[in-house]
């Protein structure tokens, strides 16, 4: 096992990992930005390196400033989170080169995945369904770019090879706007991702967005977690999640949980991962792969009782998967509200000074969370300040618990959208289960305030 690792990251997820460390006995460099200074998990770490202004390419994206940071802390791994440089291949390359452990897959894997098309390519080989579409990146002749449309039938969708976080995607249901939508997605993709590539898929009317939470060692072992339901959403950016999904049978589950878990020993996935499906009339696509831990991995850990990060250490540090598949029992249901600095309703962040902070417990209730009374949200990042998760016996349980969660939680002297989670924790569609990826933006655009 490491003696000390430095976590490249900031807000709820540095505290985590920091925990993590500690229950591990392992020591936590924590890195942090000007804006950062008081943040939680620098004021409880033993040690802790400012690298560099506010702004994130001065700092949480500066390579050169983090690996130094590793350098001088005499740090031999580094834990990216999520965001940032966390499937960034160069990163995790120059970190693995200057002699650190990157906790997380190899450079090699996070290449593959990260491009839209060979995750796609890859997939198909090792037998996970994909969306109908092109085999590959479209090319640049406009009669066979309306060919492939017209095999693959409209609407399509054509999306950024190099995507992400919901960027570099376009809807097309005719002919007539295809070669312009392809036209502004490529340059879209340009600025946004430095890759002009774009692919077609077909695009499907009414799916809902499941994931598959996968762990995998150096020694080919893979294992699947069960599945999230992470279908509600606004802008293709996920505001609640809940596992496992409602209504979806179980052997459909272990299904593509198996062929998952395949498919990471046929690469030679290493650490946790989770494989994105859309599901629609009982049957799985793949749309993309994330090659880190996610936001809402809590979820996951509620209803096995495996702590995610805790594994994704152990496995960097060359230790075999400590369980089988046949170990993995799901128990009981598990709900993640991300609380977000923001308008409830418009979405306009909110950064500012929170003058009282209260969150909430009692029986199945967890907050991931680095804000405290006083603490000064910044402008400069993600406007997420926490997640309150909450894990009951059923599901009617655990819709239970989350309400009286979030009816405790106080949030003064900045706005979060917690009063956007309590309409929906007595939303009648929700609480039934089962509502599709653009349920929310629909409810939404009828209850304006």
């Amino acid at each position: 096992m490491f003696k000390k690792i430095l976590v490249a990251n900031r807000g709820e997820i540095a505290l985590r990992i920091q925990r993590a460390c500690s229950e591990l006995g392992v020591k936590a460099v924590m890195v942090y930005s000007e804006a950062d200074r008081e943040a939680k998990y620098v004021k409880l770490a033993e040690e802790a390196v400012c690298i560099g202004p506010a702004p994130s390419p001065l700092s949480y994206l500066n390579m050169p400033a983090i690996i130094s940071a590793a350098e001088v802390t005499d740090a031999e791994a580094i834990h990216p989170g999520y965001g940032f440089l966390s499937e960034n291949a160069d990163f995790a390359e120059r970190v693995e080169k200057s002699g650190f452990q990157f906790i997380g897959p190899t450079p090699d894997n996070i290449r593959m995945m990260g491009d839209k098309v060979s995750a796609k390519q890859a997939m198909i080989k090792a037998g996970v369904p994909c969306v109908p579409g092109s085999e590959g990146e479209l090319p640049d002749n406009p009669a066979e770019i309306r060919r492939i449309a017209k095999a693959v039938g409209y609407p399509v969708i054509i999306k950024a090879a190099g995507g992400g976080g919901g960027r570099g995607m376009r809807v097309v249901h005719t002919e007539a706007a295809l070669i312009n939508a392809v036209q502004m997605t490529k340059a879209e993709a340009q600025a946004a991702f430095g890759n002009p590539a774009v692919y077609m898929e077909k695009f499907l009317q009414n799916p809902r967005h499941i994931e598959i939470q996968v762990l995998a060692d150096k020694f080919k072992n893979a294992v699947y977690l069960g599945e999230r339901d992470c279908s509600m959403q606004r802008r293709h950016q996920k505001i609640l999640e809940e596992a496992p999904a409602p209504g979806i049978p179980r052997k459909l589950i272990e299904k593509i949980g198996e062929r998952c878990s395949a498919a990471c020993k046929k690469i030679g996935y290493r650490g946790a991962g989770t494989f994105e499906f859309l599901y629609e009339n009982g049957e799985f696509y793949f749309i993309e792969m994330n090659t880190r831990v996610q936001v809402e991995h809590p979820v996951t850990e509620l209803i096995t009782g495996i702590d995610i990060v805790r594994t994704q250490i152990q496995v960097a540090a060359g230790e075999k998967l400590p369980f089988k598949q046949g170990d993995i029992v799901l128990r009981g249901h598990a709900i993640e509200c991300r609380v977000n600095a923001e308008d409830p309703y418009n979405f306009v962040p909110s950064p500012g000074r929170i003058t009282l902070w209260h969150q909430p417990g009692g029986p199945g209730v967890r907050v991931d969370s680095h804000v405290y009374n006083n603490y000064f949200v910044p402008p400069n990042y993600d406007s997420m300040i926490g997640k309150i998760i909450v894990h009951g016996d059923t599901r009617e349980q655990a819709l239970a618990r989350m309400r009286t969660a979030l009816s405790e939680t106080v949030v003064e002297g900045i706005k979060t959208n917690i009063p956007l989670h309590r309409e929906l924790m007595v939303n009648a569609k929700f609480m039934a289960g089962g509502t599709n990826i653009h349920y929310l933006e629909e409810w939404l655009s009828h209850h304006k305030r």
